[in-house]
């Protein structure tokens, strides 16, 4: 097995949350997670127009056990998410139990957080990124272990954005330095780009969070496969940068950032789209062939608002939605069914190959109700919700998308905590990854639990 993020988590899962969960019931394990740490605290009955309609959905209990695993998973990210790194100033952010802090998590991570209305730790990280960039741009995805040549995925200026908002809309300290620096780092992204068609390359599955999806995003350093993923990732990206220079008054380079943003986008559907199977594919930039598989990667033109209506309403009827491919017990499949490596993995690995992760499920949900899709969208939150509080006993790192069995770390702090608030966001017709609209703590708000940092 190739050196991935997997290789540092096999040694430090959690063996007490192993025994927790093997050797237990749920239902104990439930009573024994509600009987210690912060979840003495009275729980409050649903008092605005949102939370009782949350109560009416999920019930008395899991509204109680909702209450008492928020309050567990903030108890963690205060305890172990919240790091020191030798020699370097500041409080970092990480999901993981082990020192190491990453790119699209991080992101992911602080959407969480922006349900209190914290958003310190969108910078802390962001800057030690920034400043640790290279001449040419280059930013490793990772803090301490550097990879090889792994750029940092497309996800700094939309972090930005996402602690700005929350700040008073102060995008003041970004003028200069940090603005020139992520300016560099996506002019690097358009580096990858050997045929010069305006879409640049993953170096590898494994840079592209996708761990093992090899036969889709290539092997280690590859630097092959034009994503369906980066170039909507870099949209946003761009999306975002035009709004950081619209506050910064710095006008033409805002519609710079848009002009590129609406021309990345027509790339997009003239080469990654096909007509017969109605959905988009990735481009082998070696071959010029696209490459037929089908991955919950291949949603990501939904998120970044890159695919047409008629296009959306295939992808979404004919794939999203089809139980044979992508919406199993527990959606959305990280990989199609119906392709010849499927599988559901174990509790050693990182699999993309099948499982059901947050970071692609947040924003196939987004994306979703941005086209209108509101009941799906529901229905997916619902799904996911009902996975992570009543099928598991705590968090997971990712889940079996047939039987919704948590796999990877236990007990988990990270990404996946978006699975307790994503319903709520759907009730309230809200998206804390918006980059237009306000920011809101609607966990705070609506259910009164504080993240005291």
């Amino acid at each position: 097995m190739s050196v991935t993020r997997r290789t540092m988590l096999i040694g430090s899962a959690s063996l007490l949350g192993h025994e927790f969960i093997t050797r237990q019931s749920l239902a104990q394990a439930v009573a024994a997670l509600a009987s210690t740490s912060p979840n003495d605290t009275p729980i409050a009955p649903p008092a605005t127009a949102a939370a009782k309609t949350l109560f009416n959905d999920i019930g008395a209990s899991s509204w109680t056990e909702l209450n008492h695993r928020l309050r567990a998973v903030n108890s963690d990210i205060q305890a172990n998410g919240l790091r020191h790194i030798p020699g370097v100033e500041g409080t970092f952010l990480t999901g993981y139990p082990y020192n190491e802090f990453y790119d699209w998590d991080l992101y992911f991570e602080n959407l969480y957080l922006s349900y209190y209305g914290v958003w310190p730790y969108c910078f802390t990280n962001l800057k030690e990124f920034l400043n640790r960039q290279q001449p040419d741009g280059y930013i490793s995805r990772s803090l301490i272990a550097q990879r090889d040549r792994q750029h940092f995925k497309p996800f700094l200026a939309q972090l930005a954005v996402l602690g700005c908002k929350q700040n008073h809309d102060d995008y003041e300290w970004l003028r200069g330095n940090y603005y020139e620096r992520l300016g560099k780092y996506i002019d690097k992204w358009f580096s990858y780009d050997s045929d010069h068609n305006g879409l640049p390359v993953w170096n590898s599955a494994d840079a592209a969070g996708t761990d093992n999806q090899w036969s889709r995003a290539g092997a280690l350093s590859s630097f092959e496969i034009e994503g369906v993923d980066l170039a909507s990732y870099l949209v946003r990206e761009l999306r975002a940068m035009s709004v950081i220079a619209t506050h910064l008054k710095l006008d033409a380079d805002s519609k710079e950032f848009d002009r590129h943003a609406d021309q990345l986008s027509e790339i997009m559907n003239f080469a990654f789209w096909d007509q017969k199977q109605g959905m988009y594919f990735d481009r082998n930039e070696k071959t010029g062939n696209r490459v037929y598989v089908k991955s919950a990667t291949n949603f990501m033109p939904l998120f970044a608002g890159v695919a047409k209506p008629e296009r959306a309403r295939r992808m979404i009827h004919e794939h999203l939605l089809n139980p044979d491919e992508f919406w199993l017990a527990y959606p959305v499949a990280s990989y199609s069914k119906t392709e010849p490596d499927y599988y559901q993995g174990s509790h050693h690995e990182c699999n993309w190959r099948g499982s059901t992760w947050a970071p692609t499920n947040y924003m196939i949900f987004q994306g979703l109700r941005a086209y209108g899709y509101q009941a799906e969208a529901r229905e997916l939150a619902t799904r996911l919700f009902n996975m992570a509080l009543l099928k598991n006993a705590v968090l997971r790192e990712y889940y079996n998308a047939e039987t919704g069995e948590g796999l990877g770390q236990t007990r988990f702090w990270g990404f996946t905590s978006l699975y307790y608030g994503m319903l709520l966001e759907s009730i309230l017709g809200y998206d804390a990854s918006t980059l237009q609209k306000p920011v809101e703590p609607i966990v705070t708000r609506e259910l009164g639990i504080q993240f005291q940092s």
